[in-house]
């Protein structure tokens, strides 16, 4: 497939890293920074993880077949053992072996749907485990943008003892809001990721359920920005 019809883990990876590193160097040692670091191993593990999702699990392949083919030969070979006579009472018991035959195709289709999609649960709850690791991480970053006002850069306010300190300039305070917004974005698209690979309902609603959270804590943090950019606040201050 084209590289560009589809996400790629790695290039997600790089992107993350590079992120990462420019935080470290505008913000050292600082929270976000540390966030950003454990992005970047998150998307480090989601190629490992996409990779082990992807592979075949011959063992549990091979075992659920086997038990299918044995189940369909069962069902196939048990009529014939079943007589049919000719009186009444044959024609009542027929009827009555019919209903229970039926009742054994149900029994056996359910049985043959289960084996058949016995692989993908486990591939499935791997996958879900990693989307709400995606979505503490989106909460996360969105509790470092929480006190990150743009008041307090516009103007000056009495702050009590237990005020966070707001010592950033209104240009370093549109750079943090705008690096919590690239992670957000990133976290969405390690998300997107599972279901590109997953075919799973499941999953699919794990990662809407992600990309809307990461959405919405986006555009809360671009009213800010927006704050900040229409009195000028993304120019850099003078050397």
């Amino acid at each position: 497939m084209p590289i560009y019809r589809q996400l790629d883990p790695k290039q997600i990876h790089d992107t993350a890293s590079m992120l990462e590193r420019r935080i470290s160097e505008r913000f050292t040692g600082s929270g976000l920074s540390h966030v950003a670091r454990e992005l970047v191993a998150i998307a480090q593990e989601t190629q490992s993880r996409i990779e082990a999702l992807r592979s075949p699990h011959w063992g549990l392949r091979i075992g659920a077949w086997t038990a299918v083919l044995a189940l369909v030969g069962i069902a196939v070979v048990a009529p014939v053992f079943v007589q049919v006579k000719d009186e009444v009472g044959g024609i009542i018991d027929l009827m009555q072996g019919l209903e229970a035959g039926i009742n054994n195709l149900v029994f056996v289709a359910i049985a043959v749907w289960f084996l058949v999609t016995f692989e993908s649960r486990p591939k499935r709850k791997a996958a879900l485990a990693a989307l709400h690791e995606l979505r503490s991480i989106a909460h996360i970053i969105d509790m470092h943008q929480l006190t990150k006002d743009p008041e307090h850069a516009l103007t000056r306010r009495m702050d009590t003892a237990s005020s966070p300190q707001r010592v950033m300039s209104r240009f370093e305070l549109s750079r943090y809001l705008d690096y919590c917004s690239e992670m957000l974005s990133i976290t969405s698209k390690l998300a997107a990721v599972y279901a590109q690979y997953l075919n799973d309902s499941m999953v699919l609603d794990a990662v809407n359920d992600v990309e809307t959270l990461t959405d919405g804590l986006s555009q809360k943090i671009w009213q800010k920005i927006m704050i900040l950019d229409s009195i000028g606040g993304g120019e850099p201050p003078a050397s």
